[in-house]
């Protein structure tokens, strides 16, 4: 084996049957969802945030994309490090790190300065997928997709739960306040997160540059990771779509929502959470592969009712926006089962590829809806969204073909 590559570490066994406590498992969800929550904080903000910082309407979304191509750059730079450095000191760290970016961005004063916040405060909500692993590496194989299942369920609470919060909190204190309050709670949660959760030493060895350069052999070895990839960003692509997006349109003429209307849209959607822990009670009694068809499908269909909001439905849009969060947020736990089967050693190498390629899915989406929104409006926005969407079904249909669908999942 050349001296520049670590091993993935596949065949590695695991220790004795760990266990979790319930209340670990809250901890984990809910530090999860705060976490993951600093990622969409900005997104139904773009159009206050954009003027008061001197964007235009193209480029407003920027502050979005920049956000998850920061995240991107942490899944790969940063979340590796659980497969080589001890967890709890590292996830304590990095949300150090998040409660000072934070605070920037609540005290920018400059485009400049809260563009560079946004990437930076994306590089540090990684510790959110440094918590996932920690809590598959925790959790008796037999209950893994129920834990995982119950640990994502806080932080996608958290991610549609992020929208809602920060127009509410606007709508009183102004778009900076969001900010200032998260970067309060990272640091709270840094103190709890390093007194209370159990130390875990990674067992593989080797230096920072190996483990980075074994990522390529890791997705290269693992064709189920690929797989699950391919349906996640694309899924994700179109997720990210329709939440940056539906703000935009529920705030024009056609609707003329306020932030607080937006706001109770957004609680709408958060009802997809509950999937969650369903999702992964789905993925231990190994009914994967056609719940991740009934998952693709329901996000298809979503946007196909997305289509009747165009002529002023509220109703359509509420449930597309449902229905999407459900078919996305299922493949999302379903998918981390699968990867972490994979290999005990390798999780956060997994997780990491994983995460990264599905937000490069989720950054493109929210990158074009500035210019497509202002050139076709909403009905474009959703013909996109189903293109996303058929890309994933067009994979899945592969697990139907013989010997080219060996790499189910």
């Amino acid at each position: 084996m050349p001296d520049d590559a670590a091993p993935i570490a596949l065949a590695v066994a695991e220790p004795p049957e760990p266990r979790i406590s319930n209340w670990l498992t809250l901890l984990l969800a809910g530090a999860a969802g705060a976490i993951a929550a600093n990622i969409y904080y900005a997104q139904p903000l773009v159009g206050l945030i954009g003027p008061a910082l001197g964007f235009g309407a193209e480029t407003a979304s920027l502050v979005v994309t920049l956000t998850q191509i920061g995240y991107c750059a942490g899944l790969i730079l940063l979340v590796p490090l659980g497969d080589l450095i001890e967890n709890r000191r590292l996830i304590a760290t990095v949300l150090v790190a998040a409660a000072a970016t934070l605070m920037i961005a609540a005290n920018s004063p400059s485009a400049a300065m809260f563009l560079a916040a946004s990437v930076l405060i994306g590089v540090s909500s990684v510790a959110v997928q440094m918590l996932v692993p920690l809590a598959a590496h925790l959790a008796p194989d037999r209950l893994r997709g129920q834990v995982v299942g119950n640990v994502m369920s806080g932080l996608l609470a958290g991610i549609l739960l992020a929208r809602p919060a920060a127009s509410v909190m606007t709508d009183f204190f102004g778009w900076r306040a969001i900010f200032a309050v998260s970067s309060v709670l990272m640091a709270v949660l840094a103190v709890v997160l390093s007194r209370l959760l159990p130390r875990r030493y990674p067992v593989a060895a080797g230096t920072y540059r190996q483990l980075l350069l074994s990522l390529w052999s890791t997705l290269r070895d693992a064709p189920v990771l690929r797989r699950r990839v391919a349906y996640q960003a694309s899924l994700f692509g179109a997720f990210s779509l329709f939440w940056t997006a539906v703000p935009l349109e529920l705030a024009s003429p056609s609707f003329g929502l306020t932030q607080s209307g937006i706001a109770l849209f957004a609680f709408a959607g958060a009802s997809g959470a509950l999937i969650a822990p369903v999702a992964g009670r789905i993925a231990d009694r190994g009914w994967t592969r056609p719940a991740t068809g009934v998952g693709i499908a329901a996000a298809a269909l979503s946007f196909v009712l997305a289509r009747l909001g165009s002529s002023g439905s509220l109703a359509a849009l509420v449930a597309a926006a449902i229905l999407l969060d459900l078919g996305v947020m299922t493949n999302l736990v379903l998918g981390q089962r699968a990867i972490y089967a994979l290999g005990f050693a390798a999780r956060s190498r997994l997780n990491a590829l994983f995460m990264t390629l599905m937000f490069a899915g989720g950054a493109v989406g929210s990158a074009i809806v500035g210019v497509v929104y202002a050139r076709g409006g909403w009905l474009l926005v959703t013909w996109i969204g189903i293109a996303f969407s058929c890309v994933a079904l067009l994979v899945y249909a592969t697990e139907f073909l013989g010997r080219r669908g060996a790499a189910r999942v």
